[in-house]
């Protein structure tokens, strides 16, 4: 499959590494505090995976996770981006009860008490969920780091659209499978995605 966009979706290079890795298939999201209205939005159901070392902290993902996060910032750079994967979030889900994230303990890399603290954070308790089924770079693409790029928000627009080929990380059946799972792991909720 060939992809032409120019929209890109921040997360923290360790989630992205995990799902690069086929790991995890979700990406828990509050918001930043730059979000268009003060709140998260999915803006586009299709996106570039931007990595970042923004506000990363060991302590907030699994303990077999933290020494890939020292790696990685490592071998950062402050002045471009590997682009390696492509995502397509389906379903998005809004949970509203906390319960729900015990559910999907081991379904990704963040400690419990890091998706209480930002299941709470703000005014309005709840976290988005999105599924994502990613996709690969056929060969990774380093765009230049541009101030425009900073800020606490989900979105970027790119200075330049990316185009490449891309593969599945997961074959169709495993990521249906995965996608199946969530689904009834997050009950009801399923049925009200954005």
């Amino acid at each position: 499959m060939r992809v032409t966009s120019n929209i890109a979706f921040k997360e923290w290079a360790i989630v992205v590494d995990a799902i690069g890795r086929g790991e995890q298939t979700i990406i828990l999201r509050k918001g930043g505090l730059h979000e268009s209205q003060g709140r998260f939005q999915v803006e586009h159901n299709g996106f570039w995976l931007f990595p970042t070392q923004f506000h990363e902290a060991e302590q907030s993902v699994i303990p077999s996770k933290r020494a890939a996060v020292r790696e990685l910032a490592a071998a950062g750079s402050s002045e471009t981006i590997p682009v390696s994967y492509y995502a397509v979030a389906d379903p998005v889900v809004t949970v509203a009860d906390p319960a729900i994230l015990n559910r999907l303990q081991g379904r990704h890399i963040w400690t419990q008490s890091t998706l209480q603290q930002r299941f709470a954070y703000g005014g309005q308790p709840g976290l988005h969920v999105l599924v994502v089924r990613v996709y690969r770079l056929a060969a990774p693409s380093t765009i230049p780091w541009l101030k425009s790029y900073g800020g606490c928000r989900s979105w970027v627009t790119l200075e330049t659209a990316l185009t490449g080929d891309v593969t599945p990380v997961l074959s169709d059946s495993d990521f249906e499978q995965q996608q199946e799972e969530l689904c009834q792991l997050l009950g009801h909720h399923a049925l009200a995605h954005s």
